[in-house]
């Protein structure tokens, strides 16, 4: 079993009659690109700021390295590096100055080589003495990664940081991350409120909603390409169900509305379904499918 970098039992967070976090448990493996997925206001900066001592819990337990974070706190902290929200730079001075400035209010002895090192390894080699006012949100961003790795921590904790990007921002993010758990053996973990940002880089996760946790596990087995709900348009929808009910059985519709059936189905079963309505002369306006999860997700959004 590899070694828990992580763990979170029953963590809660009141401020006043304000129950930002509830009931939040869950555990991070070392190696792990970790996907902390929730709605906007679900509770996942109040729990990562915990997490940082920034904040004290109400009640649970948070253990990092195994060891309890309120007895252990410096020496824990020490092998950490975080963006929480967003980062922050003077924007009057360079890029190699913030990091430097950074280097010493954090304590850590970090040489000129490390510091350009890291301003090659986030792909702003060249603009180090360019003042960080004259940077794009996406540069900023990639600055800020360089200096949540200065001092070399073994986790790194990444509050949104996709938010605001264009697609290439956030693809230039995503790589930085895969490199930081490939090349550099870091686990991280990755707070967001988009799942498929999470399914494209991280291999586990949990999904909180109101302050609770609410399912944990592998993407790749939440989010099982055979277990979906597929819609269909159709022309005549009650003897589409009629079908699919002597075909299949009545368990695999989920609901109907107007011309619209909803199935839960396997992936491989569409094209078979299309071709028996087809056959008894339906007429079939349109297909979609997502996976349980994904709308299970959805929901949790909307509400």
């Amino acid at each position: 079993m590899p070694e828990k970098i992580i763990e979170l039992n029953h963590l809660s967070k009141h401020f006043g009659k304000i129950r930002a976090v509830e009931d939040v448990s869950f555990d991070v493996y070392k190696g792990d690109v970790f996907g902390f997925l929730g709605p906007n206001g679900a509770g996942k900066s109040t729990t990562i700021r915990a997490m940082l001592s920034l904040i004290t819990p109400t009640s649970g337990e948070i253990k990092l390295f195994g060891k309890h974070l309120h007895a252990n706190r410096k020496s824990i902290l020490s092998k950490i590096g975080c963006i929480v929200e967003k980062p922050d730079f003077y924007n009057y001075l360079s890029a190699e100055k913030n990091l430097e400035i950074f280097a010493r209010i954090s304590g850590s002895d970090v040489s000129r080589l490390r510091i350009h090192e890291m301003i090659d390894f986030v792909g702003l080699k060249g603009r180090e003495k360019d003042k960080v006012g004259s940077f794009s949100h996406g540069m900023k961003q990639r600055l800020g990664i360089a200096q949540t790795i200065l001092h070399d921590p073994d986790l790194i904790i990444l509050d949104e940081p996709n938010t605001g990007l264009d697609p290439q921002g956030s693809i230039s993010i995503r790589n930085l991350i895969l490199q930081l758990k490939n090349e550099r053996n870091k686990t991280i973990l990755l707070s967001s409120h988009i799942l498929s940002e999470i399914e494209l880089i991280a291999n586990r996760m949990v999904i909180i909603a109101k302050g609770k946790s609410i399912v944990q596990g592998n993407v790749s087995e939440l989010l099982n390409e055979q277990d979906l709900i597929v819609s269909f348009e159709v022309d005549q929808p009650e003897k589409a169900v009629q079908i699919i009910s002597e075909k299949l059985s009545p368990s695999v519709i989920g609901k109907t509305e107007n011309n619209t059936l909803q199935l839960n189905i396997a992936y491989q079963l569409i094209p078979r379904i299309n071709q028996w309505l087809a056959e008894n002369g339906i007429q079939v306006f349109g297909i979609d499918s997502k996976r349980k999860l994904e709308d299970y997700f959805i929901k949790l959004v909307s509400n």
